[in-house]
C-alpha cells in the first residue's frame, strides 16, 4: 500500500443376521488427503495475515474519528458558546459547527462500518461552512478559539478522505488555508496578522498529515508484517504436506509389496510352477489387489463404487459374470475405510471362477457391500487388515455359497 494516502484504502476492511458360523473382525479408518494439511494452513495464515490488516485499520479509524471529535466537541464547541457574545453572526458559527458536526458523525459511522464515503461532496460541504464561519467570526475573534474553521477542517477531512491519497488531503488543508488568507487580508492585515497567520497553518496542517501518513505508515507495516508471517507459515505447512505425501508413498509401496511381492519373488526365484492352479489363484489375487489400489487413486465421483468396479472388471475379464447392485449413494469416505470396506471382496472376486453378486446398500450412516459366489472348496480363506474401528467384516460358508459381508456405520 503506498504510503502517500489518507491511512488504508476503504476497501481493506470493506474469506457413511445370517444363520451358521460367523468369523468377526473390526478394522480402522484413519487418513487424510495429501494436500489437507497445507491447504488449510494457507487459508488460516492468509486469513490471520488479514485479521493483523484489519486490526490495525479499525484502530487508525477510532483514532481518526475520536480525534476529529474531541478537536470539535471539546476545544471548539466551548469556545463557542463562551465568546457567543463577541461574534459577528452567532448563529452562522452555530448552524456551521452544527452541520460539520453531522456530516462528520455520518462520515465517521460509515468509517466504523467499513462503508465507502462520498468524499468529495462532504469536502466540498466543509469547505463551503468554513468559508462561511470565517467571517461570521468577525475580526476580533479571527485568530480565537471560536473561530473553529481553523483547526476542524484538517481533522474533518482526514476522516471525509479516508482511503484516499494523501494529495486529497493536502489539497483540502490548502484550500482551507486559501480560505483563511482572503478572510485575514479582507480585515486589513499587517505583518503581524500574517506572521499569526502562517503559524495557525502550520499548526493546523501539520497534526492532520502527520497522523494520516502514521497511519498509512503504520498499515503498510502491519501488512508487511503479516505477509511475512503468513509466508513462513506456509513454508512450513508445504514442508508438512511433503512429508505426509512421502509417508502415504512409503505405505502405498508397502501395500503394494504385500499385495504383489510374495508371489512375483517366488515366480522369479523359481520356486512357484506359473501352471499350478494355487500359484494361478495367488497371482489373481495380487491383481485384484493392485488393480484395487491403483483404482484407489482415480479422481471419479464416487471411489467406493470405482474401486469396486475394478475389481468386478477384473473377475469378468477372467470369464465370471459379476453382477453389481447398488442401492442408495454411498458417502464421502476416507481412503483406509474404502480399502477395509473393498479389500476382502476384490480378494474373493479374484478367487471366482463362475458368477458373482455384489451388493451395495449405503445410507448418509452406514455402507454394507456383500459378495455372494459359488463355494468350490477350493478357496483361500479372505482375512481382512486387523484393527479396532467401525468397520465390520463377516464371512460365511457352507460348501455351496460363500458370503462375505463389510460394514461401515458413522461414529455416533
Amino acid at each position: 500500500m503506498p504510503a502517500d494516502q489518507v491511512g488504508p484504502p476503504a476497501s481493506a476492511t470493506a474469506a457413511t443376521t445370517t444363520p451358521g458360523s460367523t468369523t468377526a473382525a473390526t478394522t480402522t479408518p484413519g487418513s487424510t488427503t495429501p494436500g489437507s494439511t497445507s491447504a488449510v494452513a494457507r487459508g488460516g495464515t492468509a486469513g490471520g495475515a488479514g485479521a493483523v490488516v484489519s486490526a490495525s485499520d479499525r484502530g487508525a479509524r477510532i483514532a481518526a474519528v475520536v480525534i476529529a471529535y474531541g478537536w470539535h466537541l471539546l476545544i471548539s464547541l466551548p469556545a463557542v458558546l463562551l465568546s457567543w457574545s463577541a461574534l459577528r453572526w452567532p448563529w452562522l458559527v452555530g448552524g456551521g459547527w452544527l452541520a460539520v458536526a453531522a456530516a462528520g458523525g455520518f462520515a465517521g459511522w460509515r468509517l466504523l462500518r467499513g462503508g465507502p464515503l462520498p468524499a468529495w461532496p462532504l469536502v466540498v460541504g466543509l469547505l463551503l461552512v468554513d468559508a462561511v464561519v470565517f467571517p461570521a467570526s468577525g475580526a476580533e475573534l479571527l485568530f480565537h478559539s471560536a473561530n473553529w474553521g481553523w483547526g476542524t477542517v484538517g481533522w474533518f477531512a482526514v476522516l471525509f478522505l479516508w482511503g484516499r491519497p494523501l494529495r486529497d488531503l493536502v489539497a483540502t488543508i490548502a484550500a482551507g488555508a486559501v480560505i483563511a488568507l482572503v478572510a485575514v487580508l479582507g480585515q486589513g492585515a499587517d505583518a503581524a496578522d500574517l506572521s499569526r497567520y502562517a503559524m495557525y497553518v502550520y499548526g493546523v496542517a501539520a497534526l492532520p498529515i502527520a497522523f494520516a501518513v502514521g497511519a498509512a505508515t503504520l498499515r503498510a507495516l502491519a501488512a508487511e508484517r503479516a505477509r511475512a508471517a503468513a509466508a513462513g507459515a506456509a513454508v512450513t505447512a508445504e514442508r508438512l504436506a511433503a512429508a505426509h505425501a512421502h509417508r502415504d508413498r512409503l505405505a502405498r509401496l508397502a501395500l503394494v509389496d504385500a499385495a504383489a511381492g510374495a508371489v512375483l519373488a517366488d515366480l522369479a526365484a523359481g520356486r512357484a510352477d506359473p501352471t499350478d492352479p494355487a500359484v494361478q489363484r495367488r497371482c489373481a489375487l495380487a491383481a485384484a489387489r493392485l488393480r484395487r489400489l491403483i483404482a484407489e487413486s482415480d479422481d471419479v465421483p464416487d471411489p467406493l463404487l470405482h474401486e469396486l468396479r475394478a475389481g468386478a472388471d477384473l473377475a469378468e475379464r477372467r470369464g465370471v459374470a459379476v453382477d453389481l447392485i447398488t442401492l442408495g449413494g454411498p458417502p464421502p469416505l476416507p481412503v483406509e475405510v474404502r480399502r477395509r470396506l473393498v479389500d476382502p471382496l476384490t480378494a474373493a472376486l479374484a478367487q471366482a471362477d463362475d458368477r458373482a453378486r455384489l451388493t451395495v446398500l449405503a445410507t448418509p450412516d452406514a455402507v454394507e457391500i456383500s459378495l455372494v459366489t459359488p463355494d468350490r472348496g477350493t478357496l483361500e480363506e479372505v482375512v481382512p487388515a486387523s484393527g479396532d474401528g467401525p468397520v465390520e467384516y463377516e464371512q460365511e460358508r457352507d460348501g455351496e455359497v460363500r458370503w462375505i459381508r463389510t460394514r461401515w456405520t458413522a461414529s455416533r
